[in-house]
């Protein structure tokens, strides 16, 4: 494991978010983000209204952009989205999570928790000068966010169908040559 366990799942958790964005857009509905609040293990306040998700909906390209700036630019945005929150880091342990960090209550709104959240993980990207785990979707046609936590950096692709369809296309190449 390169991070730890909450780094990493709100590390995924951001990336997953913003690439609902994509075409077709797969965070439309409340249902939705029911979901991906439940995959994401997030806990805490969730008030399943239209408004909270078009909250989070409007957060997709401020993430986008913290997830795919430079070290140094990424400090700022991380510096902005903690103030902007008064964070303030604490442990916490519960749901079977051992010791780890919250820095906002969690009766805030939900997207204030996504925002610090993955703001905190993005501290420790930084900190270990690993701002190269996350780039752009090698796919042509695709400009989803990619995560690698693979120990050789080999993660080129935000998804396994946009992997499959280059690889397709590439043997169909070959095969027409």
């Amino acid at each position: 494991m390169l991070f730890t366990h909450d780094t990493e799942i709100a590390l995924a958790a951001a990336v997953q978010l913003v690439n609902t964005a994509a075409e077709p857009d797969t965070l439309t509905t409340v249902a939705d983000l029911d979901a991906h609040f439940t995959d994401y293990g997030y806990t805490g306040r969730h008030d399943r209204t239209r408004a909270e998700l078009d909250e989070v909906r409007a957060l997709r390209p401020r993430l986008r952009a913290l997830l795919t700036s430079t070290r140094d630019e990424a400090v700022d945005i991380v510096n902005a989205m903690l103030a902007e929150a008064r964070a303030l880091p604490q442990l916490a342990r519960h749901d079977g999570w051992d010791w780890h960090l919250h820095a906002v209550d969690s009766d805030r709104p939900l997207v204030e928790r996504i925002v610090v959240e993955t703001a905190m993980a993005m501290i420790d990207v930084i900190r270990a000068d690993e701002m190269s785990r996350l780039g752009t979707c090698a796919a042509e046609d695709c400009e989803g966010i990619v995560l690698d936590l693979s120990r050789n950096r080999s993660r080129k692709f935000c998804s396994t169908t946009c992997g499959n369809r280059t690889a397709v296309a590439a043997y169909r190449a070959r095969q027409g040559s």
